[in-house]
């Protein structure tokens, strides 16, 4: 088990010792579709958030179910420094293949989400899963350069709208109250533990087999996503509160956007999404660029390896960012991880020109206090979704932070060509840029809080 502070209370809140009062008589049966959605009676009274134990286990089928959709989304980020060189990419069209997963979420996922209130979760995961193992084999095996790469990742983008959101709803909607906030915090654990795996696994696979055999697990893990997906998820819609309000047109935003703290919550999650893509769409690329100029000593590691070991970090970082979110408030720790991400944007690039070694540190650290609040964000926007609004609420969250998603890997792409990659202030404007953004995200989410 971790052992980071803030890690033990969920793992004890989903596997721990059985609380007060849960036994037979604390429990009601719900049906659910072909499921029985178990839902406890006296929690409340009883303080205690522990998970049942079917509750437990469908948890770890869609947690892993996540992983193995988001294994292969970051192959390419991670293989970048090699495509540039293969297909002869400037850092605009690089920017543009990498953006382009964003931009196709972007245009998927309100629609894909917003379904999730109408059909069944499980038949939208499967076609995201679907698309994401043709999207992951096809740019393994056919795609021969940018136009092509381009289509592949599009479709990955489309995939990951049917995968991300709709999965967390499911598991947001089976559960309420602090087990609803620590579940949302283990799903974006186990989504990160997959970016920081798909960096590690990608750099593998390509040194054995080449970058096709990377591509090709990506594909494989996400056919078996589906097959999960489809054996867990409830055949019908979640049991509606008697005071919700019917849904209303597809893609009718306006309650959503009447909604001040989940606007709040969304507006945070914009920049943070724009930050996150753009340090891992390019993290590698300058971590190669900073050895390549300076050299490094034999026993430190390739600059995948050193990106794995962010993401790792960010994983635990994000578990006790949620809990400590729960101690002392969501708006105090979302203010000082952005306001410490902003810093690290700046210094980052800077550390680039000065050592190996510090552009590695600064690395892990501006990933990290990116992370920090980024179960923070998502579980105040489940929360603060109004009734019968689940789907579409977070729709617009997950649309609109995956704009900024596909704004910051190209913005950093634009800045490399605009300052020129052989000059070493190129990455202080490159990653620099991206501060002010962040500020703005954070000033915005605190007006809206109010």
């Amino acid at each position: 088990m971790l052992s980071f502070p803030g890690v033990m209370r969920p793992c004890r809140a989903l596997i721990g010792a059985p609380c007060a009062g849960d036994d037979g008589a604390s429990l009601r049966a719900t049906r659910w579709g072909d499921n029985l959605v178990r839902a406890r009676r006296g929690a409340a009274a009883t303080g205690c958030d522990r998970l049942p134990l079917a509750d437990r286990h469908f948890t770890a089928a869609i947690v892993a179910a996540q992983v193995l959709a988001q294994i292969g989304a970051f192959t390419l980020p991670a293989l970048l420094p090699g495509y540039l060189d293969r297909w002869d990419l400037s850092g605009t069209e690089a920017g543009w293949l990498v953006g382009a997963f964003f931009a196709a979420y972007v245009t998927a996922v309100p629609v894909l989400v917003s379904l999730t209130d109408r059909v069944p979760g499980w038949r939208i995961y499967l076609v995201g899963a679907g698309c994401t193992a043709v999207a992951h084999l096809g740019f393994g095996l056919l795609a021969e350069g940018f136009w092509s790469g381009l289509a592949f990742r599009a479709i990955a983008g489309i995939g990951w709208a049917g995968c991300y959101m709709p999965g967390l709803k499911v598991l947001a909607d089976r559960l309420e109250g602090a087990a609803q906030s620590r579940a949302v915090s283990w799903h974006a654990a186990g989504v990160g533990m997959a970016g920081a795996a798909s960096f590690a696994m990608a750099g593998l696979l390509d040194a054995a087999a080449g970058p096709a055999a990377a591509f090709a697990f990506g594909g494989i893990a996400a056919i078996a996503a589906g097959a999960i997906g489809v054996a867990v998820m409830p055949r019908g819609l979640p049991p509606r509160a008697p005071d919700a309000p019917p849904p209303g047109a597809l893609l009718d935003f306006r309650p959503v956007l009447r909604n001040r703290p989940a606007m709040a919550w969304i507006a945070g999650y914009t920049v943070h999404t724009w930050e996150l893509a753009a340090l891992r769409a390019w993290g590698v690329a300058f971590l190669a660029a900073s050895f390549a100029r300076d050299g490094v000593p034999g026993w430190m590691p390739g600059p995948a390896a050193i990106f794995t070991a962010a993401g790792l970090v960010g994983i635990a970082v994000s578990v006790t960012g949620n809990e400590t979110a729960q101690k002392h408030g969501r708006a105090k720790v979302v203010t000082w991880a952005m306001a410490m991400a902003a810093a690290f944007s700046v210094v980052t690039g800077f550390a680039g020109i000065a050592s190996p070694l510090l552009a590695a540190f600064c690395v892990i650290a501006w990933n990290a206090c990116i992370y920090l609040d980024s179960s923070a964000l998502t579980g105040g926007t489940v929360q603060a979704a109004a009734p019968g609004m689940r789907g579409a609420t977070m729709g617009l969250h997950s649309m609109c932070g995956y704009a900024g998603g596909f704004l910051g890997p190209l913005g950093v792409g634009i800045a490399l060509d605009l300052v020129g990659t052989d000059r070493a202030v190129a990455w202080v404007l490159a990653f620099g840029h991206l501060a002010p953004f962040t500020l703005a995200g954070l000033l915005v989410l605190r007006r809206l809080s109010r």
